[in-house]
Formats: structure tokens, C-alpha cells, sequence
């Protein structure tokens, strides 16, 4: 199936804790990093999902925000390091693609956001996802 978000991470699910409305999945990607999901228990029933299921984590690209470095003291869980492999930016908005282990990822930011941050090909940058933001699917 062919879909319009541009982040997909192919993992494996290595954690679950299911709670009465809603579960934290942990996912272990392909290229090694640890992220968390938050989706309901139904999703979890209906995905069958357990330790050692395949799954492929799915982000939109305007969910990612982008850091010149980690954060601490800060609710989100999910922090990728990678590296800017390209930098487009129109009248108001960017597009930050971003060379993480095992592939790419996409942010979708303001341009003031880049100018601020100074991203330009080959800077080191954290990639932040809300754990809310992660959608699984089977894999």
C-alpha cells in the first residue's frame, strides 16, 4: 500500500504494557534505536502485537521536531540522532531529511525553525517524536 507518510521504520516489538484504555509499545528499529508508541489496547488486539512481533513504525514528517542536540528535561521519549543529508525550504515551511541509522527520516519544520537552528547538510540534529505520534502497522 502506498501512503504519504514519508517516515517508516521497519522493528520489532520488544516491549509491551497494556493498560485499560490505551498501551506502550516499545519498538526496536532496524537500525538499532529504541522507540515508544503510544496506541490503544485495541490496536494492540487487533495487530496481535507481542515481543518479537514485526511491525513498521510510521511518523508524519510534520510530527518530527528537530533538535541541534539531545533534550533533557522533556516529555518526549523518542530521540534519534542523525545527521542533515538535505535542507528544502519554501516562503514559510521546511524540509529536513535526515540520515539516521538503518535510513531517513523527514521533519517538516518552519523555515524560520532552520534559519534558527542553522541546519544545513552535514549538521548533527535529534530528531523528536511524541510518543503519540508513532503509529504501528504489521509488518
Amino acid at each position: 500500500m502506498s501512503m504519504s507518510i514519508r517516515n517508516q521504520f521497519p522493528g520489532t516489538v520488544t516491549a509491551v504494557a497494556v493498560g485499560e484504555a490505551m498501551a506502550s509499545v516499545k519498538v526496536r528499529l532496524a537500525g538499532g534505536q529504541d522507540i515508544t508508541a503510544a496506541i490503544t489496547t485495541d490496536a494492540v488486539k487487533d495487530l496481535g502485537l507481542a515481543a518479537g512481533s514485526a511491525v513498521k513504525a510510521l511518523v508524519k514528517s510534520t510530527e518530527v521536531a528537530l533538535a541541534t542536540g539531545p533534550v533533557e528535561g522533556i516529555s518526549i521519549r523518542n530521540q534519534i540522532a542523525g545527521t542533515v543529508a538535505d535542507v528544502t525550504t519554501g516562503g514559510a515551511m521546511g524540509s529536513v531529511k535526515v540520515t539516521v541509522e538503518g535510513g531517513e527520516l523527514t521533519a517538516a519544520i518552519t523555515k524560520d525553525a532552520v534559519e534558527a537552528l542553522g541546519l544545513a547538510s552535514g549538521a548533527s540534529v535529534v530528531a523528536l517524536i511524541k510518543s503519540t505520534e508513532v503509529s504501528l502497522a504489521a509488518a
